[in-house]
């Protein structure tokens, strides 16, 4: 008897000096470890103790709705977050940005062989922190172990469902001719944090990334105003390009001031030494709000009121044009048409 037990004893992870290697990847009984000590030890939820393939839940009623983001952000930890929360906050905030309660998460990882388990411990408490704050778990996922070289330490994928409530249509095709364009803050906040970190430079003060969960926002916002037509996070390309998706899904023109667009004065430093417009630079705690006229100075009021829409501002207006240019009325009183990104300004910043 004791030979068996012996024979069936499997010393625990070590979350100190221990890495990732291949066996934690091929389905057998290292794979089961790594999940059973790592990833259901964290992500603990009555849907993923059932231990299935997939998770198994109720759908509410009302209009379901999806969204699946992938994860290469580099380097993997920086001011104000890592790539764990960060795959949490992004989903999260794709949901909310039709109007949605986010209800569950999915996580997929691919683990480089030879990654160090104290840091990929680091990573998961860091996703299980930021779902447990969100309220929305993480019900299902799967592990894939690559050889070393064949990737970059973590990547992560996930998934989300939410469920939009009746009555709330929110679309990127609604902008009209007339209505106010807000923002719920600082403009480029993510990216220049992440390039900050990547080039190791130092300004006096530190850059951290905005990356937060918007869904409790876009409740308060929808709570105060029935006229929210548009909501979308500026990520990669930043306010400029996806001002532009906007403008192009609408059929429609914007008018941008300038001088209304709020920018943290490092990140304006930071990116005048780099060489960026921080228009163009990726956020992830900062949502974009369109609506009717009327409702503009109510939403701006509940936008304020809530931790993550403190600094939120009135940018602009839509404006009718079939070439559905987004301009710019600048400092200096000129005229500027604010394009669709060119290239990559910054890779690997999500």
């Amino acid at each position: 008897m004791n030979e068996i037990v012996k024979k069936n004893y499997v010393r625990p992870l070590d979350f100190k000096q221990g890495r990732i290697d291949m066996g934690h990847g091929a389905g057998g009984r290292a794979s089961a470890q790594l999940i059973q000590e790592l990833f259901v030890a964290a992500f603990d939820n009555e849907w993923l103790r059932q231990g299935n393939d997939q998770a198994n839940f109720a759908a509410p009623a009302g209009r379901m709705v999806m969204s699946t983001d992938a994860h290469v952000v580099s380097p993997l930890f920086f001011p104000g977050g890592d790539i764990g929360c960060l795959s949490v906050h992004g989903t999260i905030n794709d949901v909310a940005m039709s109007g949605a309660r986010p209800l569950y998460l999915s996580a997929s990882f691919i683990i480089e062989e030879g990654y160090p388990l104290a840091e990929l411990k680091r990573i998961v408490e860091s996703m299980a922190r930021a779902a447990f704050d969100a309220g929305v778990p993480i019900v299902t996922g799967d592990t894939k172990v690559v050889e070393r070289g064949k990737g970059d330490g973590v990547f992560i994928t996930t998934t989300g469902v939410g469920v939009v409530p009746p009555g709330v249509v929110i679309d990127g095709a609604a902008a009209r001719p007339g209505d106010v364009i807000l923002v719920s803050g600082t403009m480029g906040d993510h990216g220049v944090a992440i390039m900050s970190k990547r080039e190791s430079l130092a300004f006096e003060t530190e850059i951290r990334s905005d990356t937060a969960a918007l869904h409790g926002l876009v409740a308060q916002m929808l709570a105060a105003v029935r006229g929210v037509r548009v909501l979308r996070d500026p990520t990669r390309g930043g306010l400029a390009t996806t001002l532009n998706e906007i403008a192009g899904q609408s059929g429609v023109g914007m008018l941008l001031q300038e001088a209304a667009i709020p920018v943290a004065p490092q990140v304006e430093a930071a990116c005048e030494f780099l060489g960026l417009d921080p228009l163009y630079v990726a956020n992830e705690g900062k949502l974009i709000a369109i609506c009717a006229p009327q409702d503009a100075d109510a939403l701006l009021a509940a936008m304020r009121a809530h931790p993550l829409g403190t600094a939120a501002a009135k940018i602009g207006v839509v404006t009718e044009d079939a070439r559905q240019f987004v301009q710019m009325q600048t400092r200096f009183g000129g005229r500027r048409v604010v394009d669709w990104l060119s290239g990559e300004q910054l890779p690997r910043i999500c």
